[in-house]
């Protein structure tokens, strides 16, 4: 992402913080000849599945980690369901108006059956030691929007297995959905945000048919199922660690009992985000954003920290050991 890089003595140092111990994308883990001896394999398992040769095109073409891993057959499947998008993000990696700016990866072009997204989604989770399978993916728009294919597809799964986490990468702006997919089945969601302030977060999603009083209805709705509630919380220096953005994070996560933040880059031009937030960045105003993730779990010692979706096994292990 974007970060000041110096060279001194021979040897590049950068700003970073590793939020996450976890190697699941790592490239030195992903060797190319056994993820193409991976999809010979589920070529010949899964003939005539079109979530499959999506996956395929993703892993071989345009390196995406998530559906190397399950090529691998390890770690998080991703399950890419929806073709739309009910939001206008800032950047987008998968859908650009015009040609201003290539898309990182275009977006699957149809909406799997139910049969094909639960062919997928079991055969991964009894294969893999701690499975997790996530709809929401980087080559799709908002999985919320094929609902009604993946409740039928998250009924199949079940009925197939009761093992694995059942994830979904989302934008959560249709609560009325999430509940129906709840019980079905699905154990956790990621919400996307950038801020939890409606101004910039408006800003940044663009949001068509939906408001930011969805988001939070729909962080409620997942808690109240009991379901596991992640943050993907899209970090941009000078502006995520600003005083009163943290103070509103710190509200947010109290009054909604957020489980975990996954601090991770946005990979925006900052320059850019700072003129379409419409804010000027002032040192005095920021608190720095290693201390702004130090100070988040030291008020919330609950609050699982990382970058990946958690399995279940990890989830139990972390609160097991913070009661201790």
């Amino acid at each position: 992402c974007y970060a000041p890089v110096v060279l001194y003595k021979n040897e590049f140092y950068t700003t970073a913080i590793r939020v996450d111990r976890e190697k699941r994308q790592e490239l030195k883990g992903m060797d190319c000849s056994k993820i193409e001896r991976g999809v010979k394999k589920f070529k010949k398992v899964f003939p005539s599945n079109r979530l499959v040769r999506h996956l395929e095109n993703c892993a071989l073409r345009y390196g995406c980690p998530a559906a190397k891993n399950f090529f691998l057959q390890r770690y998080e499947a991703p399950l890419p369901t929806s073709p739309a998008c009910n939001a206008d993000c800032l950047g987008c990696i998968s859908y650009q108006r015009g040609k201003k700016c290539s898309m990182t990866q275009p977006r699957i072009k149809f909406i799997p059956s139910a049969r094909e997204i639960a062919e997928v989604a079991v055969h991964h989770i009894k294969s893999v030691k701690d499975p997790v399978v996530s709809f929401g993916q980087g080559c799709e728009g908002e999985p919320l929007l094929s609902g009604v294919e993946i409740e039928k597809a998250i009924k199949l799964i079940r009925r197939g297995t009761l093992k694995g986490m059942i994830n979904m990468n989302t934008n959560a702006s249709k609560p009325e959905v999430l509940k129906k997919l709840f019980r079905s089945g699905l154990d956790s969601i990621r919400v996307s945000i950038n801020s939890v302030r409606k101004k910039y977060y408006d800003l940044y999603y663009s949001p068509r048919g939906y408001n930011f009083g969805d988001v939070v209805t729909s962080v409620k709705t997942a808690k109240n199922a009991g379901a596991f509630v992640s943050l993907n919380y899209l970090l941009v220096p000078g502006f995520t660690d600003l005083k009163n953005e943290a103070d509103a994070l710190f509200d947010f996560i109290h009054k909604n009992r957020v489980d975990m933040i996954q601090w991770r880059n946005l990979n925006y031009d900052p320059m850019d985000y700072f003129r379409k937030m419409k804010i000027t960045p002032a040192r005095g105003e920021m608190i720095g954003v290693d201390v702004l993730i130090n100070s988040v779990h030291k008020e919330f010692p609950r609050l699982l920290k990382g970058y990946f979706n958690p399995s279940r096994r990890r989830v139990r292990r972390y609160y097991e050991n913070t009661t201790r």
